[in-house]
């Protein structure tokens, strides 16, 4: 009841108000060689291809002098955003900026997994990879370097914030495509060979919106965009480069378009945990006409989303609205644990057998050993497990919704939200504030395959619907006069 309370309570302050916007960016880029996170095996940075940065944008609304309620959204080139590493940003920050709550920071990575490794906590992280301690900056002191980083665009965004003004389009294009193919006995694989004669289906859809969030000025001036796309940026993912991915392409591709070379452009990965950039038919199509183009399949994603956004910006120039409605609600979600199956508990069993034997394991099959036994435990102790605690944020500002969630969020869960959104429009956000790794469809399950396995699911299905409801309950409160709010 308190929740609910206080969500009632908060839903009768939702009126218009005077909006103050201010933005910065900042380079989390080391100028040292680090390891990269997101791969099996260890990959030291040679080189920085593309750098990576932390943009921010900060929120306030203000009514008679005094506060409505405040925010500031940062959107970093990470491919995951750990508790730890949010933990030490907040502690960080709250000296900085005494009259910020900072519990209404939301931190969110584009999920490049050519990005420095930032934790080493073995509950945080899936693979522990082996570092050496010679010319390479450990993630200890990346991540006092990326936390100094972040706040200072945090503080830059929060103490340059003026009266100004939001709007929101949305465009269209391919970025994104589901990763897994269905086969004709029912199991999936991902990143499968979709010529094979027993391929049937990809097992879900894509979703093509480009959602963008538009920051002005009271000149009317641009000062900053969000843009939301269901798709993470890993087209270069397996190199030993520092890369923000198609991210970088779009943002330097958008300012040249609007010769804007000091726009802050924040990079929102939306539900995508069974998405890829990789296309998984028509590859030789694609490849053909990124040649005839002169592009990298890098660019062109870039390409497809600068011009996306681009095309919008007559109609989002057209409808700014200087004293729109503004709200966030944050709130701890416990979620049940991913139940283990019996064939889960099996294979696990056998698959501990085989790489107990191995001679001379490397750091995959000591990764993959150490897996096996969490699952084996956690089918054992099924009633001791605790609920992983999410920290869910959703925002009204005008007529759109933002929510957030810690997970790789398959793209069926961030559909029910936005199809069950009493928002005219609805920006969903993973890998935001929290690193939940994979949060599956019961069909993934039953499909098996890497993502729809239990090694890296901390919750399942049962929690997806949870968190879906629990999401469009808070966004009700916060659209109270909404038929769907009803």
């Amino acid at each position: 009841m308190k929740r609910i309370t206080l969500f009632l309570c908060l839903s009768a302050a939702i009126h218009a108000a005077e909006l103050r916007i201010g933005s910065s960016t900042a380079s989390i880029t080391p100028d040292k060689p680090v390891a990269l996170a997101g791969q099996f095996g260890t990959r030291i940075s040679q080189s920085v291809e593309a750098p990576i940065i932390a943009a921010a944008v900060a929120i306030e609304s203000v009514e008679g002098g005094k506060v409505v309620d405040q925010s500031i959204l940062i959107s970093c080139d990470l491919v995951g955003i750990h508790h730890s590493v949010l933990a030490q940003f907040r502690q960080h920050l709250k000296p900085l900026l005494p009259d910020f709550d900072v519990r209404k920071v939301i931190v969110s990575a584009t999920h490049t997994h050519t990005a420095p490794v930032t934790s080493e906590i073995p509950e945080e992280t899936l693979i522990t990879y082996p570092i050496p301690k010679d010319g390479v900056m450990q993630p200890a002191e990346y991540t006092a370097f990326l936390v100094e980083r972040m706040s200072q665009a945090a503080v830059q965004a929060w103490k340059s914030r003026k009266p100004g003004g939001v709007s929101w389009t949305l465009g269209f294009a391919q970025i994104g495509e589901n990763r897994r193919s269905v086969f004709a006995d029912g199991h999936a694989q991902m990143y499968a060979k979709t010529n094979d004669a027993r391929f049937r289906h990809m097992e879900a859809g894509s979703d093509s919106g480009i959602e963008t969030l538009f920051f002005w000025n009271a000149e009317k001036q641009l000062q900053a965009v969000a843009i939301n796309v269901a798709c993470p940026s890993q087209e270069v993912e397996s190199r030993s480069a520092l890369n923000a991915d198609f991210w970088h392409d779009a943002r330097e591709q958008l300012k040249a378009k609007l010769n804007l070379p000091d726009l802050t452009v924040l990079g929102w990965c939306g539900a995508a945990g069974d998405q890829s950039p990789h296309p998984q038919y028509r590859r030789d199509a694609e490849a053909r006409m990124i040649k005839l183009l002169g592009l990298t399949r890098q660019q062109e994603l870039g390409r497809r989303i600068s011009n996306a956004v681009f095309d919008t910006l007559d109609a989002a120039k057209a409808d700014i609205r200087t004293d729109a409605p503004f709200g966030h609600i944050v709130e701890d979600l416990p979620l049940p644990p991913r139940k283990i199956l019996e064939r889960e508990y099996a294979d696990a069993k056998k698959n501990i057998a085989q790489y107990s034997v191995v001679e001379k394991p490397d750091n995959r099959v000591i990764t993959m050993l150490k897996l096996e036994q969490g699952i084996v435990k956690r089918f054992e102790e099924a009633d001791k497990l605790p609920p992983y605690d999410m920290e869910l944020h959703v925002l009204r500002l005008g007529d759109i919704a933002i929510t957030t969630n810690t997970f790789e969020l398959y793209l069926d869960w961030g559909i029910q939200m936005k199809a069950r959104s009493p928002a005219q429009q609805t920006f969903v956000l993973q890998l935001a504030n929290g690193c939940g790794m994979y949060l599956p469809t019961a069909l993934a399950i039953q499909g098996g395959s890497y993502s729809g396995l239990p090694h890296v699911n901390k919750v399942g299905p049962e929690a997806g619907q949870i968190l879906v409801d629990q999401t469009v309950r808070a966004m009700q409160v916060l659209f109270p006069a909404s038929p769907a709010a009803k």
